[in-house]
């Protein structure tokens, strides 16, 4: 028994994370139709691994057919992800901020915003959530345990909303892992890149130390 029921989800970015997520989206039941910069026949060899539940298309029509939407794209992309279709929905961003493909961010240097408070300006009619920013794609599969098991390994989100950290604590579960609710997007900069909860294999107490622990180091 899953938390979410069976449905469509749009996935923009189909990278090491998006392609993991769209996997396990796939293995719960849902449907998914992904996307990417590259154009739907890019992605032909994916969807014919994922099977008849997975559909490509562009980022636009994914962002259609979502009952929610998965964000996964280099953060210097995220002007390009279509503000209209999705409107009204819960987005999840997986992303993370790396000077050094990304190009240098004024304010996320200056720690005045995060990288989903970015993505939450770009898309104000969305309900933003962070999510899978801080686990690497090859354990996204893999690390989750059933409920209740000793050590389930946590992972964190953050969100200006209930309804969008309530849907990734959902989904958190469904893949194998429990949930630390950070706050608001104001203070998902504790689980971004170089802070001790990144990439870090936890279980919930140890998250909620390791965000304890966080200083805001600001980019090189």
């Amino acid at each position: 028994m899953t938390n979410i029921a069976p449905t469509h989800i749009g996935l923009i970015g189909a990278g090491h994370i998006g392609g993991a997520v769209a996997r396990g989206l796939v293995k719960l039941g849902h449907r998914v139709t992904i996307s990417n910069s590259r154009g739907p026949e890019s992605l032909a060899d994916l969807v014919a691994e994922l099977g008849p539940n997975a559909t490509a298309g562009t980022p636009a029509e994914a962002a259609e057919a979502g009952e929610f939407v998965v964000v996964s794209v280099p953060f210097k992309a995220y002007r390009d992800v279509p503000v209209a279709p999705l409107a009204g929905k819960i987005v999840i961003d997986t992303n993370n901020y790396y000077w050094e493909r990304d190009g240098h961010f004024a304010e996320l240097d200056a720690g005045e915003t995060t990288v989903s408070g970015v993505l939450q300006a770009h898309l104000p009619e969305s309900r933003v959530a962070k999510g899978f920013n801080h686990i690497t794609a090859q354990s996204i599969l893999t690390d989750g345990t059933p409920a209740g098991t000793p050590g389930r390994r946590a992972l964190a989100t953050a969100s200006d909303f209930d309804d969008a950290a309530a849907l990734v604590t959902a989904l958190y579960d469904d893949f194998g892992y429990d949930t630390v609710v950070v706050g608001p997007l104001a203070d998902s900069w504790r689980v971004e890149r170089d802070r001790p909860a990144y990439v870090s294999v936890q279980n919930r107490e140890e998250l909620v130390a390791n965000l304890a622990l966080a200083e805001r180091v600001l980019a090189a």
